[in-house]
């Protein structure tokens, strides 16, 4: 614990390091604020009669306003939080993925083709929110409370409201991009995740709370927090978890010095995408009720709805289903083991047993490829746990906490940010959080 409080104020010494945390959350402090402003035109009372009576109803929708910590509940500014940014960047990197246009931009383009790349993808968030902030729209004149009372006053309700509250939806949310933006150039980890991060662990103490005072034995509280807490170690492993390739360098003289002669390791990750696939898919899975708000009054629509519940296993499925694919995809996109091999080839590396070149190019992936596959599927199982739990009697709200989504979002970027920290001390010769060399920033360091 000494060493922990030692490190923490270690962080605040190094000049440069202090100002990016302190950046970071005061953007974070922002994005917070923004979750509790009310939308112009919507009654702020009534709004909490109505959430009143549909406390732990969960859902789909539940799942959503986790994401924006509450924000969405709160019919605020910044009710579809970073979603509608993730989703414009999935739309893009799979159109990388199968048009050749944008296969040029991502791989020839250089820094003015990520540039393009950027743009479009603020054009395609632009227009996802402003087509979701109709969607909201529509829900919030069709609320009302228990008593009868709309959430929107009739005298307010009409396309002024309706436009009013696309546009500022839409506004915030770019707003919401750039404070990512930001705080990954500026701040301490990456921005967007972090924004969910925080909007996730808002919500956490109450969630608690409602699940440990409903008045359920004690025994089955207890086994829920030790399934919980293993649940969670299991986590931290797999994320952490790495497959070592030695590659060995040739001796070289220049000069008077001798080069090479060593081994050294390639890490390949269990998990390589790390969050991101259950970001995408999560992002994808929000598009069904979505669309199902544009037809509050369509049978058909509203009982499709009903697969796609955050409690159905149609939605588990599908959405284990979406996290194995996007695993794959995105640790195509993020580790390409040819440059690796045409690397390792030209400082004179080779992989023990294996030929340079393409032999070299084959093996990493074929590893790869072993190794990604029990971690999507980790990744899958636990990410659809709070479905099951849910069955078992947890509350939604505990339940998203229990595995799932928000776990793994935690985790993740709790890890990433703690790297970066450790990595700012151990580049100042500070000692960081941890001295088993778990995190990734102590390898190497004797």
């Amino acid at each position: 614990m000494a060493g922990f409080s030692e490190s923490f104020r270690n962080m605040f010494k190094i000049q440069e390091l202090r100002q990016r945390i302190l950046f970071t959350l005061l953007m974070l402090i922002i994005v917070r604020f923004g979750a509790h402003v009310t939308l112009p035109g919507v009654n702020a009372g009534l709004l909490a009669d109505w959430l009143e009576s549909q406390s732990g109803s969960g859902g789909l929708f539940g799942m959503f306003d986790l994401f924006v910590g509450g924000a969405f509940s709160n019919a605020a500014i910044f009710s579809l939080g970073i979603m509608p940014y993730i989703t414009a960047s999935i739309i893009l990197q799979l159109l990388g993925a199968v048009v050749p246009y944008f296969q040029k931009l991502q791989k020839e383009g250089g820094e003015e083709g990520r540039k393009k790349i950027n743009q479009y993808t603020r054009y395609g968030t632009i227009f996802i929110a402003a087509l979701q902030g109709w969607g909201v729209q529509i829900r919030l004149q069709n609320l009302t409370t228990p008593n009868g009372g709309p959430v929107v006053p009739p005298e307010v309700q009409g396309i002024f409201f309706a436009l009013s509250t696309m546009i500022l939806i839409a506004a915030a949310t770019m707003l919401m991009m750039w404070i990512g933006e930001q705080i990954t150039e500026r701040g301490i980890g990456n921005g967007i995740s972090l924004i969910i991060f925080v909007g996730i662990i808002a919500t956490l103490p109450q969630a608690a709370y409602g699940e440990f005072t409903r008045g359920e034995n004690i025994i089955i509280q207890l086994v829920i927090v030790i399934l919980m807490v293993f649940i969670t170690a299991a986590v931290v492993m797999v994320t952490q978890g790495t497959r070592r390739i030695p590659v060995q360098y040739a001796k070289r003289v220049v000069g008077r010095k001798v080069y090479g002669g060593v081994t050294q390791y390639i890490p390949l990750r269990v998990n390589t995408a790390g969050v991101m696939p259950i970001i995408f898919a999560q992002a994808l899975m929000f598009i069904p009720e979505t669309v199902t708000m544009f037809f509050p009054e369509n049978e058909f629509m509203q009982n499709l709805a009903v697969y796609f519940r955050y409690d159905s296993f149609v939605y588990a499925a599908i959405y284990a289903v979406m996290i194995i694919f996007f695993t794959y995809f995105y640790t195509a996109i993020s580790f390409n083991p040819q440059d690796v091999s045409d690397n390792m080839k030209k400082q004179g590396g080779f992989i023990p047993g294996i030929r340079p070149g393409a032999h070299t190019r084959d093996y990493i992936d074929n590893i790869l490829t072993k190794i990604t596959l029990p971690g999507s599927i980790f990744l899958a199982i636990v990410a659809v746990l709070p479905t099951f739990m849910m069955r078992m009697n947890v509350t939604p709200g505990f339940a998203q906490f229990f595995g799932g989504t928000s776990l793994l979002i935690i985790v993740g970027v709790a890890l990433d940010t703690l790297q970066q920290i450790e990595s700012h001390l151990l580049m100042r010769h500070y000692d960081g959080f941890m001295k088993s060399g778990k995190i990734r920033g102590r390898i190497g360091r004797g």
